[in-house]
């Protein structure tokens, strides 16, 4: 986990564009494939109850550390729970924590990024200064000293991420409000006798939208990184979870009995997912930016 960091810098210099042939139909190859692999995986997870070939806690010590078969697709753990039956459920908690953390984050940014290019001066110094203090400060340690105050468990991970990257989102949202502001319909508005606070929440706010959701969407395979990140360590979701950052950390143990799957498994679906995320969100903020 690179903590709030690594995402402060725009969007433009923090991400690739999506290259490749781009069929008639005008999304590149690589866009539709991970678009659909993204479909299938919440797909699955919306459907592990009916289409998981056992219980995510169901264990059977007959079955510890067995390969790839009829009875077990992706074989099983230490304690002999189905690896595929646990991934599938572990989806949700996976993919409705970070939406989860980057909408608590995108209201808390947006707000402070906005206040500032809107009212400019000592506020603008003020939001400033404090977003600059948090890129100093560690996101790993912040996100570590909440969770030692508050103690560790999936909610307080969700909170304490979403305080960490507000500010990133923050200073995204003051960059684009900068702009936004400064356009000619905010003048008309005001000279029609429209307040501020009702200028930003009914026009500037849904302007800075697409940009915004853009941003988001790239941040998404970050979030869900930062949060298996934590949950490997012990501080995210706890056991009998099966959140695919816990499933990487308690089946590193089989790796030195020969057995990788307990850990290769949900760790390739982390990273398929981060990998799919981020070359969808790339073409999304792209697109979602252009039409600004």
């Amino acid at each position: 986990m690179t903590g709030p960091t690594a995402p402060a810098l725009p969007a433009a210099r923090t991400r690739l564009r999506v290259r490749g042939t781009v069929p008639a139909g005008g999304l590149p190859i690589g866009v539709r494939l991970g678009a659909g692999f993204l479909a299938l995986v919440v797909l699955a997870a919306v459907l592990a109850p009916l289409i998981a070939p056992y219980p995510p806690d169901a264990i059977d010590l007959d079955a510890s550390l067995a390969g790839t078969g009829h009875a077990h697709w992706l074989g099983t753990d230490a304690s002999g729970q189905d690896l595929l039956s646990r991934v599938l459920h572990g989806a949700r908690t996976s993919l409705v924590a970070p939406l989860l953390l980057l909408v608590l984050a995108a209201l808390l940014g947006v707000t402070l990024g906005t206040l500032a290019a809107w009212r400019g001066g000592w506020v603008d110094t003020l939001v400033s200064r404090l977003t600059d203090v948090m890129y100093a400060f560690p996101g790993l340690l912040f996100v570590v000293l909440i969770i030692a105050v508050f103690g560790a468990g999936m909610t307080t991970s969700v909170l304490a991420l979403a305080l960490a990257y507000a500010p990133t989102i923050a200073k995204y949202t003051r960059s684009v409000a900068l702009a936004e502001r400064t356009k000619p319909y905010v003048d008309a508005y005001r000279v029609q006798g429209m307040g501020g606070a009702r200028i930003c929440a009914f026009h500037l706010v849904p302007n800075l939208s697409r940009a915004v959701v853009g941003y988001l969407v790239v941040l998404f395979g970050e979030a869900l990184m930062s949060l298996a990140t934590l949950s490997y360590l012990g501080f995210g979701a706890q056991p009998p979870s099966s959140d695919w950052g816990l499933m990487v950390q308690e089946g590193q143990a089989a790796v030195v009995q020969g057995a990788p799957l307990p850990a290769l498994v949900p760790g390739t679906a982390i990273a398929a997912v981060v990998v799919a995320f981020n070359i969808v969100g790339v073409w999304a903020a792209d697109r979602l930016g252009s039409r600004r």
